[in-house]
């Protein structure tokens, strides 16, 4: 890819990709034991608690004003690195910015854990959250879902899940750049645009993780390629969002246009010039300020509406 395709003030991405590490299991193991040696960080305004089991928990809560709102959060990685602790900035401007509980998921990693465990994980914080909600002063039926990469994969996934078994649903989805459909790896033709960040082939070798099989084929079990899915109606309000220059792009958009068509309303944001993770490697630039800015009115709107309309429990 041309790297003047890149916006200029994250063009120092275009640069090198150390993800490549992540094709193998030395490299994998590496990122893992450099996650672990992250020094906590306090955050302003927010007081953090850590569950720990299967799946750990952290728990972000604001340290002044707070609503009875919560979001589900699930981090990135490509399934097969990162952590709930990875999230930690992000999770924590959330909560101090809207003022709001926010519940990270520290869901197992591929390829040690393919498919179904790391959405069983997540599914498992789901029913935490919902059990715990009175204890935490929040209102069950006002939990948005949401996550960025593969963990917005995870999250698409965990709401059509939550969706087919019905009970109290989420209000709403926030998916940054998400991996929604492995059909896209199998499509070799893109290993020659080189995006930014975040190959093609990286996107194989993390799909093949994930479903422990070639990504593309027949047979692809419900929930693991949350894009695959036919029928998109019931779902609840959606943003999503992802860079016009990133690998994801398309099967992002041609997500956001099923869910339209299936009745859903959805937000959808491409960002110029950006590559994926651009959100997470380039904090401070003038873009994702913005972008993050935009994303958290967003989301703010989304369930500022839900209480207003007083949503009940949404049965099936």
């Amino acid at each position: 890819m041309d790297r003047s395709s890149v916006a200029p003030e994250l063009r120092f991405l275009a640069w090198g990709n150390p993800l490549w590490l992540l094709e193998h299991a030395w490299g994998r193991r590496l990122l893992r034991g450099l996650t672990r040696l992250l020094p906590p960080l306090p955050i302003r305004g927010v007081s953090i608690e850590v569950i720990k089991g299967v799946p750990g928990l952290r728990i972000y809560r604001p340290t002044t004003r707070r609503t009875d709102a919560a979001l589900l959060w699930i981090h990135g990685g490509g399934y097969v690195v990162g952590s709930a602790r990875t999230s930690d900035f992000r999770c924590g401007d959330i909560c101090r910015e809207l003022g709001m509980t926010v519940v990270g998921v520290g869901q197992r990693l591929s390829p040690e854990h393919p498919f179904p465990l790391p959405a069983d994980d997540c599914l498992a914080a789901w029913h935490w959250l919902q059990t715990s909600a009175p204890s935490l002063g929040i209102d069950p039926a006002r939990v948005a879902i949401g996550g960025a990469s593969s963990g917005g994969g995870l999250a698409a996934g965990l709401v059509q899940r939550i969706h087919d078994a019905g009970g109290i649903q989420p209000v709403a989805q926030w998916l940054l750049a998400p991996m929604l459909d492995d059909r896209t790896a199998a499509h070799r033709e893109l290993d020659d645009i080189q995006h930014p960040v975040w190959t093609n082939r990286l996107n194989r070798a993390a799909w093949r993780s994930y479903l422990d099989r070639e990504p593309g084929g027949e047979n692809v079990p419900a929930y693991a390629a949350p894009g695959r899915r036919d029928d998109l109606s019931g779902l609840p309000p959606t943003f999503i969002s992802v860079g016009d220059i990133d690998l994801l792009c398309e099967e992002s958009r041609r997500y956001a246009d099923r869910l339209r068509q299936h009745g859903v309303a959805v937000t959808f944001e491409t960002v110029r010039g950006a590559p994926h993770g651009f959100e997470e490697i380039a904090r401070r630039s003038k873009i994702t300020k913005a972008y993050l800015a935009r994303a958290r009115d967003w989301l703010r709107d989304a369930i500022g509406a839900s209480a207003a309309a007083g949503l009940p429990a949404n049965p099936k």
